[in-house]
C-alpha cells in the first residue's frame, strides 16, 4: 500500500510508511487516472483516461477507457508500475492506436521531465518492496 491509496486528507509520516505501509499487500486494488495531452493535429487535445486494476493473486493490468463503462487491457504485469509508469502504458497504447503521433525525444523528455516516479515508489534502505507484487 502507497501513501497516496488511503484516501486520507493527510500523508502518513515517511517512517510509518516504511515500517508499515510498504509491507501491506492489497488483495483487490482499483486506481483511476485521467490524463490529457495536445497534440500538434485536431482536435489539439486529447483526454484519456484509464485504472490500474488487481484482484489476488491476479497480476496488475492496466486498463484504457474506451468510453461507454469499458476498458481495454493494455498490459499486465506481475510488479505494480508506479503511477509515471503507468501514464506511459496508456500513451504507448495511443501511439499504437494511431490517436497521438509519437515525439522526439527530446520533446518527450520536456514534456515527463527526468523523474516520473514519487519517492515512496524509489527504491529505499529501510522499506520493503512487498507493495510491488
Amino acid at each position: 500500500v502507497l501513501r497516496g491509496d488511503l484516501g486520507a486528507p493527510a500523508f502518513p509520516s515517511k517512517e510509518f510508511q516504511d515500517r508499515f505501509l510498504s509491507t501491506v499487500k492489497p488483495v483487490y486494488y482499483l486506481r483511476t487516472r485521467q490524463y490529457s495531452r495536445s497534440t500538434p493535429n485536431p482536435p489539439f487535445l486529447v483526454n484519456f483516461q484509464g485504472c490500474l486494476f488487481r484482484s489476488y493473486p491476479g497480476v496488475f493490468q492496466t486498463l484504457l477507457d474506451t468510453g461507454n463503462g469499458r476498458y481495454r487491457r493494455v498490459k499486465g504485469s506481475a510488479v505494480r508500475p508506479g503511477l509515471g509508469a503507468f501514464k506511459e502504458e496508456l500513451t504507448q497504447s495511443l501511439i499504437v492506436e494511431g490517436v497521438i503521433q509519437e515525439e522526439s525525444k527530446t520533446l518527450n523528455f520536456l514534456r515527463t521531465g527526468y523523474k516520473t516516479s514519487t519517492w515512496w515508489e524509489d527504491e529505499r534502505e529501510n522499506a520493503s518492496d512487498e507493495w510491488k507484487s
